[in-house]
């Protein structure tokens, strides 16, 4: 459950003359992966911020060049808005400001809408399936706002705050998040208490760790007596309740990389199997002998997935049912193609707002074993 911090854009060797600055009027095209919609300017396609599909806007480029088969830009004129656009609750958010929030233009409803027609088009495209995706609201914020239990600012020169620019260094300064939550991280779930190191990983959004517990073991449906590996593990929020489902007569173990979370694990998750390490090395050859074989399984790997070395190293123990926790639409469908590979069909999908006004989503699916995979 550990994330790695986001990488900044490298930057990438000019293809002809800038094209940044320039203003074109288009009409706006389907949502895309990443926070931006899809526009076309002359022959070329534009990946824009700060608009909604089916409006017609000025768009000016902020990155690339007369070579690039891409470039980016931001909607800085809107000439027919979307009936879904709605003034931005932070005076912050906009072209050029604050490069945290990439939907606070957009109604709620329609955020959720947009982030269920980017986990659609992932899986159509990437899995080849058709999937019915709803991305569900969770309480803890308020009206999408105040929400972000652990809130980084930058440090200014001569005092004050400031928060990035969107795929910059450049800062914009601020009062306040209105993300932000007014108060810290609980980490109490469903009346037990995890012990986190200060800055370890933790879900942000109040409500996201019960609402990931509940949505996993409903997915999984564990029985007493059953085998569950819990990978990626963080400091053991499923494997604490994996372990009470199944019982004393099952067994759970617990696999993550990131040591001190590992560490923590083993005082959060009473009698649960501890190992720390990457989880693909630890699956091939560091876990005992029993754990050739495991019932259920917990994927919830950081934003790049668990990949195929990972995916083949689950499927090789037969289990009767994949949790699979993910962060990135885009990942997700890779994997769950690697799955369909070895048998294991995508049996459900549940999607959950737990980043209100970005375009971040989390979903939750279920794969389970056809009748087809080899044994």
């Amino acid at each position: 459950m550990s994330r790695p911090p986001a990488r900044r854009p490298r930057a990438r060797a000019a293809r002809g003359s800038s094209q940044v600055g320039r203003r074109f009027e288009v009409e706006v095209g389907p949502v895309a992966h990443g926070g931006h919609c899809v526009a076309r300017v002359e022959d070329r396609v534009v990946f824009v911020r700060h608009a909604l599909p089916g409006e017609r806007v000025i768009l000016q480029i902020t990155e690339g060049t007369e070579g690039d088969r891409f470039w980016r830009g931001d909607a800085v004129e809107v000439l027919a808005p979307s009936p879904d656009r709605v003034p931005a609750p932070c005076p912050y958010a906009g072209p050029g400001r604050c490069g945290g929030c990439d939907l606070q233009h957009v109604a709620l409803p329609a955020q959720r809408e947009l982030k269920a027609q980017v986990v659609r088009e992932q899986l159509r495209r990437v899995a080849r399936l058709e999937v019915d995706v709803v991305v569900e609201a969770v309480p803890g914020d308020e009206a999408g706002l105040h929400w972000r239990t652990r809130q980084r600012y930058v440090d200014l020169p001569g005092g004050g705050r400031g928060m990035r620019k969107h795929r910059s260094h450049d800062t914009v300064a601020v009062d306040a998040c209105l993300l932000e939550a007014p108060h810290g991280p609980s980490y109490d779930v469903r009346g037990r208490v995890f012990d986190v190191a200060d800055g370890g990983f933790w879900q942000v959004h109040p409500g996201a760790p019960e609402a990931l517990v509940d949505a996993v073991l409903e997915a999984l449906a564990p029985r007493a007596g059953e085998s569950a590996l819990d990978l990626y593990a963080g400091v053991g929020l499923f494997s604490r309740f994996l372990s009470e489902a199944v019982g004393p007569t099952g067994r759970v173990a617990a696999v993550e990389g990131d040591r001190a979370a590992s560490a923590l694990s083993e005082h959060n998750c009473p009698g649960v199997l501890v190992r720390a390490g990457d989880v693909g090395g630890v699956l091939a050859g560091g876990l005992p002998p029993e754990w050739d074989r495991a019932d259920l399984v917990v994927l919830d790997p950081p934003r790049a997935g668990a990949k195929r070395a990972v995916v083949e190293q689950v499927v090789a123990r037969e289990p009767r049912a994949v949790a699979y926790v993910a962060c990135d639409p885009s990942a997700l469908a890779r994997d769950v193609a690697i799955f369909a590979e070895h048998g294991y069909r995508l049996a459900s999908l549940r999607a959950f707002d737990l980043f209100p006004m970005t375009h971040h989503v989390e979903c939750v699916a279920l794969l389970t074993r056809t009748d087809s995979a080899p044994r």
